[in-house]
């Protein structure tokens, strides 16, 4: 193995794992950095790399993802016969100290020699995704370990709707590892100079413009670049699909609401449709400014925040 050990993680408290991973880009971060993971954009990852953000806390997959690791190690080795050695240790590149991997573990391989092992859990949802290939994002998560340990092979296993188990050997693919190291170093400069990547469509990324240009300035009014045009005219067509989508779904819920009357439940198939009376209590907040003003100043709170809007200067 060509990477060198940053840590042991046996018995590491959990918050100083999260530590560690904030010093370089692990192999799950591989495809967020790369535009390609469902769940995580790159500014949100930039923003936890520097402290802007504080990473969510792993749920339910990602828990029994863990706790079912070793059921799915040991059954790798019960159906292959190859026997997996669990590695319990951060590793980092030494040609690219910016990229770190946590291993579930390595096995041999008679062509290859070592190689990784990653075990994985999946939906039975998501069975269609592993029938002749595996995700994406697991893709590159295992080339980014093969990058990180100089390994020519690895070895996935995942178990898929609680019954159903496979296994695949993926050969080491220098072109994507490439592509990766490519990708991975350019996004390390943004976090290491603390320069903002370029922005997505993210809510984090909102949040993010919201808090760091948090009040405008009455400033005479700026010319926009010229690559305003284009990002204008996506403004103006996502506004009109979205304004078609929000009709249709509308539609569909006022015919589904006829449908149930004043039934407060209905199903059909899999699907149950609720559409239940909710009492609510709010504050009269005109009556009380009128009847009590000293009262309501009392305990009114003023909140700044930018409104954004797009019109016609015609």
């Amino acid at each position: 193995m060509s990477a060198k050990v940053v840590v042991s993680t046996e018995n590491l408290p959990y918050e100083d794992w999260l530590e560690y991973r904030k010093t370089g880009i692990g192999g799950s971060d591989a495809s967020v950095v790369c535009g390609i993971n469902r769940y995580k954009t790159p500014i949100e990852l930039w923003l936890e790399k520097t402290n802007q953000l504080v990473p969510q806390e792993a749920g339910e997959s990602a828990y029994w993802g863990s706790t079912l690791e070793p059921i799915v190690r040991e059954e790798f080795t019960r159906r292959t016969g190859a026997k997996v050695q669990c590695v319990k240790q951060l590793l980092q590149s030494e040609e690219h100290p910016f990229m770190l991997a946590n291993l579930d573990g390595v096995c041999a391989v008679p062509e290859f020699g070592d190689c990784v092992f990653e075990a994985k859990t999946a939906s039975a949802f998501k069975a269609n995704e592993w029938e002749d290939a595996i995700p994406d994002e697991y893709m590159l998560q295992i080339q980014h370990y093969m990058a990180v340990t100089g390994f020519k092979a690895t070895y996935i296993a995942v178990l898929i709707g609680g019954n159903t188990f496979r296994w695949k050997l993926v050969e080491r693919d220098e072109e994507l590892i490439a592509m990766l190291i490519e990708l991975e170093s350019r996004f390390w400069e943004y976090v290491k100079n603390g320069t903002t990547p370029p922005v997505d469509g993210s809510e984090a990324c909102a949040k993010y413009l919201s808090e760091k240009y948090s009040e405008s300035v009455a400033k005479p009014t700026v010319e926009l670049p010229f690559e305003a045009e284009k990002l204008l005219k996506d403004y103006s067509a996502a506004c009109e699909k979205l304004s078609a989508i929000t009709k249709e779904k509308q539609l569909a819920e006022n015919k589904l609401k006829q449908l149930l009357g004043e039934h407060e439940i209905g199903t059909f198939g899999g699907n149950i449709v609720s559409w239940k009376s909710v009492s609510q209590e709010r504050l009269d907040t005109k009556t009380l400014k009128s009847e009590h003003p000293t009262l309501y100043k009392k305990y009114a709170n003023t909140t700044t925040y930018r409104r954004f809007s797009v019109k016609s200067a015609e």
